[in-house]
Protein backbone atom coordinates (compact mmCIF):
# COMPACT_ATOMS: atom_id res chain seq x y z
CA UNK A 1 0.00 0.00 0.00
CA UNK A 2 1.33 3.27 -0.70
CA UNK A 3 1.63 6.10 1.21
CA UNK A 4 -1.03 8.25 -0.79
CA UNK A 5 -3.54 4.80 -0.50
CA UNK A 6 -2.74 5.29 3.06
CA UNK A 7 -3.66 8.94 3.71
CA UNK A 8 -6.49 8.26 2.05
CA UNK A 9 -7.67 5.61 4.08
CA UNK A 10 -7.59 7.81 7.29
CA UNK A 11 -8.81 10.81 5.40
CA UNK A 12 -12.12 8.55 4.72
CA UNK A 13 -12.31 6.89 7.96
CA UNK A 14 -11.84 10.49 9.66
CA UNK A 15 -14.88 12.18 6.99
CA UNK A 16 -16.80 8.76 7.93
CA UNK A 17 -16.18 9.59 11.89
CA UNK A 18 -17.14 13.30 11.56
CA UNK A 19 -20.55 12.80 9.37
CA UNK A 20 -21.52 10.32 12.27
CA UNK A 21 -20.32 13.13 15.13
CA UNK A 22 -22.67 15.84 12.42
CA UNK A 23 -25.75 13.77 12.55
CA UNK A 24 -25.97 13.13 15.89
CA UNK A 25 -25.61 15.79 17.05
CA UNK A 26 -27.90 17.45 14.51
CA UNK A 27 -30.32 15.19 15.26
CA UNK A 28 -30.38 15.04 19.11
CA UNK A 29 -30.67 19.28 19.13
CA UNK A 30 -33.67 19.18 16.80
CA UNK A 31 -35.34 16.67 18.61
CA UNK A 32 -34.40 18.35 21.94
CA UNK A 33 -35.78 21.91 20.28
CA UNK A 34 -39.17 19.97 19.15
CA UNK A 35 -39.70 18.49 23.11
CA UNK A 36 -39.56 22.62 24.28
CA UNK A 37 -42.13 24.03 21.43
CA UNK A 38 -41.56 25.11 17.95
CA UNK A 39 -42.94 27.66 15.74
CA UNK A 40 -43.92 26.62 11.87
CA UNK A 41 -43.09 28.72 9.07
CA UNK A 42 -44.03 27.27 5.59
CA UNK A 43 -41.77 27.74 1.93
CA UNK A 44 -43.16 26.77 -1.27
CA UNK A 45 -46.63 24.88 -0.12
CA UNK A 46 -48.87 23.94 3.09
CA UNK A 47 -46.03 20.28 3.52
CA UNK A 48 -43.01 22.09 2.44
CA UNK A 49 -42.33 23.50 6.56
CA UNK A 50 -39.29 24.67 7.83
CA UNK A 51 -38.55 25.28 12.03
CA UNK A 52 -36.45 27.02 13.94
CA UNK A 53 -34.91 23.42 14.89
CA UNK A 54 -34.28 23.16 10.75
CA UNK A 55 -31.65 25.85 10.99
CA UNK A 56 -30.12 25.59 14.08
CA UNK A 57 -29.03 22.33 12.67
CA UNK A 58 -28.33 22.95 9.70
CA UNK A 59 -26.13 26.22 11.60
CA UNK A 60 -24.41 23.59 13.93
CA UNK A 61 -23.11 21.35 11.04
CA UNK A 62 -21.76 23.94 8.74
CA UNK A 63 -19.30 25.40 11.80
CA UNK A 64 -18.30 22.53 12.50
CA UNK A 65 -17.41 21.87 8.92
CA UNK A 66 -16.45 25.10 8.33
CA UNK A 67 -13.85 24.81 10.91
CA UNK A 68 -12.34 21.04 10.35
CA UNK A 69 -12.81 20.75 6.60
CA UNK A 70 -12.76 24.46 5.07
CA UNK A 71 -11.42 23.81 1.91
CA UNK A 72 -14.59 21.50 1.21
CA UNK A 73 -17.66 22.40 -0.44
CA UNK A 74 -20.84 22.65 1.43
CA UNK A 75 -24.35 23.05 0.64
CA UNK A 76 -27.14 22.60 2.53
CA UNK A 77 -31.11 22.34 2.19
CA UNK A 78 -31.62 25.80 4.55
CA UNK A 79 -29.68 27.19 2.55
CA UNK A 80 -26.12 27.25 2.99
CA UNK A 81 -23.89 27.56 -0.11
CA UNK A 82 -19.93 27.60 0.11
CA UNK A 83 -18.35 26.32 -2.86
CA UNK A 84 -15.27 23.88 -2.85
CA UNK A 85 -12.24 25.71 -3.08
CA UNK A 86 -10.40 22.27 -3.52
CA UNK A 87 -10.04 21.20 -7.31
CA UNK A 88 -11.48 17.53 -6.36
CA UNK A 89 -14.54 19.61 -5.31
CA UNK A 90 -15.01 17.59 -2.34
CA UNK A 91 -18.76 18.96 -1.05
CA UNK A 92 -21.06 17.84 1.60
CA UNK A 93 -24.45 18.09 1.47
CA UNK A 94 -26.75 18.85 4.72
CA UNK A 95 -29.94 17.78 5.41
CA UNK A 96 -30.65 18.96 9.13
CA UNK A 97 -33.79 17.55 9.51
CA UNK A 98 -34.85 15.17 6.45
CA UNK A 99 -38.97 14.53 6.99
CA UNK A 100 -39.90 17.92 8.16
CA UNK A 101 -43.71 17.58 8.39
CA UNK A 102 -43.56 14.32 10.15
CA UNK A 103 -41.03 16.44 12.80
CA UNK A 104 -43.46 18.72 13.42
CA UNK A 105 -46.71 16.24 13.30
CA UNK A 106 -45.25 14.26 15.71
CA UNK A 107 -44.71 11.44 13.49
CA UNK A 108 -41.33 8.97 14.07
CA UNK A 109 -40.24 9.50 10.05
CA UNK A 110 -37.54 11.75 10.35
CA UNK A 111 -33.76 12.32 10.30
CA UNK A 112 -30.71 13.85 10.38
CA UNK A 113 -28.49 13.57 7.43
CA UNK A 114 -25.80 14.06 5.55
CA UNK A 115 -23.28 12.82 2.80
CA UNK A 116 -19.68 14.24 1.41
CA UNK A 117 -19.69 13.41 -2.75
CA UNK A 118 -16.73 14.27 -4.87
CA UNK A 119 -17.27 14.51 -9.19
CA UNK A 120 -16.25 12.37 -11.16
CA UNK A 121 -15.13 11.93 -14.56
CA UNK A 122 -18.77 12.67 -15.93
CA UNK A 123 -19.77 15.67 -14.20
CA UNK A 124 -22.00 13.34 -11.38
CA UNK A 125 -21.84 13.41 -7.97
CA UNK A 126 -20.58 10.69 -6.20
CA UNK A 127 -21.26 10.10 -2.83
CA UNK A 128 -17.87 8.75 -0.83
CA UNK A 129 -19.83 9.06 2.60
CA UNK A 130 -23.09 9.30 3.70
CA UNK A 131 -24.58 9.06 7.32
CA UNK A 132 -27.93 9.69 8.44
CA UNK A 133 -28.91 9.39 12.02
CA UNK A 134 -32.86 8.63 13.57
CA UNK A 135 -33.15 9.74 16.89
CA UNK A 136 -36.46 8.12 17.40
CA UNK A 137 -34.93 4.68 17.21
CA UNK A 138 -31.66 5.96 18.58
CA UNK A 139 -30.54 4.14 15.34
CA UNK A 140 -27.06 5.90 13.05
CA UNK A 141 -26.68 4.70 9.60
CA UNK A 142 -22.95 5.06 8.27
CA UNK A 143 -21.11 4.10 4.89
CA UNK A 144 -17.78 5.57 3.82
CA UNK A 145 -15.01 4.72 1.64
CA UNK A 146 -14.34 1.40 1.24
CA UNK A 147 -16.63 0.74 4.35
CA UNK A 148 -19.36 -1.33 4.58
CA UNK A 149 -22.81 0.78 5.55
CA UNK A 150 -23.66 -0.38 9.63
CA UNK A 151 -26.32 0.66 11.81
CA UNK A 152 -25.33 1.62 14.99
CA UNK A 153 -21.92 0.12 14.55
CA UNK A 154 -22.92 -3.16 13.52
CA UNK A 155 -22.16 -4.15 9.81
CA UNK A 156 -25.79 -4.57 8.21
CA UNK A 157 -26.67 -7.43 5.88
CA UNK A 158 -25.22 -7.37 1.92
CA UNK A 159 -28.03 -7.12 -0.35
CA UNK A 160 -29.07 -10.12 -2.31
CA UNK A 161 -30.71 -10.40 -5.67
CA UNK A 162 -34.38 -10.62 -5.15
CA UNK A 163 -37.13 -9.63 -7.71
CA UNK A 164 -39.11 -6.35 -7.60
CA UNK A 165 -42.59 -8.38 -7.16
CA UNK A 166 -41.39 -10.17 -4.09
CA UNK A 167 -40.13 -6.94 -2.49
CA UNK A 168 -41.35 -3.45 -1.24
CA UNK A 169 -40.65 0.21 -2.80
CA UNK A 170 -40.64 3.19 -1.67
CA UNK A 171 -41.49 6.34 -3.09
CA UNK A 172 -43.34 9.73 -2.69
CA UNK A 173 -45.58 11.74 -5.55
CA UNK A 174 -46.51 14.95 -4.17
CA UNK A 175 -49.91 15.79 -4.82
CA UNK A 176 -49.30 19.01 -7.56
CA UNK A 177 -47.29 16.82 -9.37
CA UNK A 178 -50.41 14.42 -9.55
CA UNK A 179 -51.54 15.77 -13.22
CA UNK A 180 -48.30 15.27 -14.74
CA UNK A 181 -48.38 13.12 -16.92
CA UNK A 182 -44.19 12.61 -17.27
CA UNK A 183 -44.24 12.30 -13.54
CA UNK A 184 -46.93 10.03 -13.03
CA UNK A 185 -47.19 7.71 -15.72
CA UNK A 186 -43.47 6.47 -15.34
CA UNK A 187 -43.76 6.09 -11.63
CA UNK A 188 -46.98 3.90 -11.95
CA UNK A 189 -44.66 1.66 -14.48
CA UNK A 190 -42.40 1.02 -11.65
CA UNK A 191 -43.88 0.66 -9.04
CA UNK A 192 -47.09 -1.53 -10.27
CA UNK A 193 -44.22 -4.11 -10.10
CA UNK A 194 -43.87 -4.27 -6.94
CA UNK A 195 -45.40 -6.45 -4.00
CA UNK A 196 -46.27 -3.31 -1.92
CA UNK A 197 -45.74 0.34 -1.42
CA UNK A 198 -44.73 2.69 1.21
CA UNK A 199 -44.49 6.41 1.28
CA UNK A 200 -42.72 7.39 5.02
CA UNK A 201 -41.84 10.83 3.85
CA UNK A 202 -38.37 10.94 4.71
CA UNK A 203 -35.82 9.70 1.37
CA UNK A 204 -33.12 9.05 3.86
CA UNK A 205 -34.91 7.02 5.99
CA UNK A 206 -36.51 4.93 3.36
CA UNK A 207 -32.90 4.71 1.36
CA UNK A 208 -31.42 3.20 4.93
CA UNK A 209 -34.48 1.16 5.58
CA UNK A 210 -33.35 -0.28 1.86
CA UNK A 211 -29.98 -0.58 2.58
CA UNK A 212 -30.96 -2.64 5.79
CA UNK A 213 -33.40 -4.98 4.04
CA UNK A 214 -36.39 -3.79 5.39
CA UNK A 215 -38.02 -1.66 2.43
CA UNK A 216 -37.22 -3.56 -0.90
CA UNK A 217 -36.54 -0.62 -3.09
CA UNK A 218 -36.84 3.07 -3.76
CA UNK A 219 -37.60 5.28 -6.93
CA UNK A 220 -38.31 8.74 -6.94
CA UNK A 221 -37.94 11.87 -9.76
CA UNK A 222 -36.10 14.63 -9.07
CA UNK A 223 -34.74 13.89 -6.28
CA UNK A 224 -32.41 16.95 -4.51
CA UNK A 225 -29.29 16.49 -3.44
CA UNK A 226 -29.33 16.14 -0.20
CA UNK A 227 -32.40 13.49 -0.31
CA UNK A 228 -30.21 11.45 -2.43
CA UNK A 229 -26.15 11.53 -1.94
CA UNK A 230 -26.77 10.19 2.20
CA UNK A 231 -29.09 7.47 1.49
CA UNK A 232 -27.37 6.42 -1.70
CA UNK A 233 -24.22 5.89 0.42
CA UNK A 234 -25.73 3.61 2.42
CA UNK A 235 -27.05 1.30 -0.33
CA UNK A 236 -24.01 1.38 -1.97
CA UNK A 237 -22.15 0.56 0.85
CA UNK A 238 -24.47 -2.85 1.68
CA UNK A 239 -23.71 -4.05 -1.79
CA UNK A 240 -26.86 -2.34 -3.40
CA UNK A 241 -27.02 0.10 -6.39
CA UNK A 242 -28.11 3.45 -6.40
CA UNK A 243 -28.64 4.91 -9.99
CA UNK A 244 -30.14 8.30 -11.75
CA UNK A 245 -32.37 7.68 -14.96
CA UNK A 246 -32.92 10.37 -17.21
CA UNK A 247 -36.32 10.18 -19.04
CA UNK A 248 -39.37 12.19 -20.31
CA UNK A 249 -37.66 15.81 -19.03
CA UNK A 250 -36.86 14.41 -15.16
CA UNK A 251 -34.02 13.00 -13.04
CA UNK A 252 -35.21 9.21 -12.16
CA UNK A 253 -33.67 8.32 -8.75
CA UNK A 254 -33.54 4.64 -8.39
CA UNK A 255 -31.94 2.01 -5.03
CA UNK A 256 -32.20 -1.44 -4.31
CA UNK A 257 -30.29 -4.69 -5.38
CA UNK A 258 -29.06 -4.87 -8.49
CA UNK A 259 -32.21 -7.11 -9.44
CA UNK A 260 -34.67 -5.28 -8.72
CA UNK A 261 -32.93 -1.82 -9.88
CA UNK A 262 -32.70 -3.28 -13.22
CA UNK A 263 -36.41 -3.73 -13.73
CA UNK A 264 -37.62 -0.70 -12.07
CA UNK A 265 -35.32 1.42 -14.59
CA UNK A 266 -36.82 -1.40 -17.41
CA UNK A 267 -40.09 -0.22 -16.44
CA UNK A 268 -39.26 3.34 -16.07
CA UNK A 269 -37.84 3.79 -19.65
CA UNK A 270 -40.86 1.38 -21.56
Amino acid sequence: MTTESVKADRAGVADAELAAELVRAAGTLAAVMLADGLDTEHKTSVSDVVSAADRAAETLIVRRLRSERPQDGLIGEEGTDFPSADSSARTWYIDPVDGTYNFLAGLPFWCSAVALAAIDHSDRHVPLVGAVYHPYSNELWLAGPDQATTCNGVPVATLSDAPLSQLSIASYLHPATLPDDDTRQPLLAAIRGAATVRMLGSGSIELASVAAGRLGAWVQHDSLDWDWLPGAALVVGAGGVAEVVRHRGHRWHIAGNAQAVAEIRAALLA
